[in-house]
């Protein structure tokens, strides 16, 4: 089975903490993605930013996106995956945690990001349409 590290997305930008929403939105327009890692000051993952979160808690909660920070809205800790950890365990920490993108930390580095498509790509149709049934509940 192959490993995160074999069908990650790697050099996963991050948006800093203490940068704002709309920088956030126009560096995932940029780069034409639908998330962010946000990491802290001292480079260590602090959560996951999405286009959903800048939508539903920011704009529609009537927040200012020049104003909110991209680490008000991290929460709790990241679900995240570990580089040589296989796609078995990416299938289970995915469908555990609901997540269709999830951090690829080698040690304490973010060295990439594991995406849903990342995983269809990668995978048997069958495990695919798991994952797909058990995200879309």
């Amino acid at each position: 089975m192959p490993t995160a590290r074999e069908i990650m997305t790697p050099d996963a930008t991050c948006i800093g903490a203490q940068d704002t929403v709309l920088a956030a939105a126009e560096k995932m327009a940029a780069m034409r993605v639908g998330s962010l890692p946000i990491c802290g000051t001292d480079n260590k993952l602090k959560g996951m930013l999405t286009d959903r979160d800048i939508v539903v808690k920011v704009l529609a909660a009537g927040k200012d996106p020049a104003s909110c920070l991209a680490g008000d809205l991290a929460q709790g800790e990241a679900v995240t995956i570990g580089a040589d950890d296989d796609a078995g365990e990416i299938l289970r920490t995915m469908t555990e945690h609901k997540v269709r993108r999830l951090p690829v930390i080698d040690g304490h580095t973010l060295v990439g990001i594991v995406a849903q498509a990342d995983v269809a790509r990668a995978l048997p149709d069958p495990q695919v349409g798991d994952l797909l049934q058990a995200l879309s509940v």
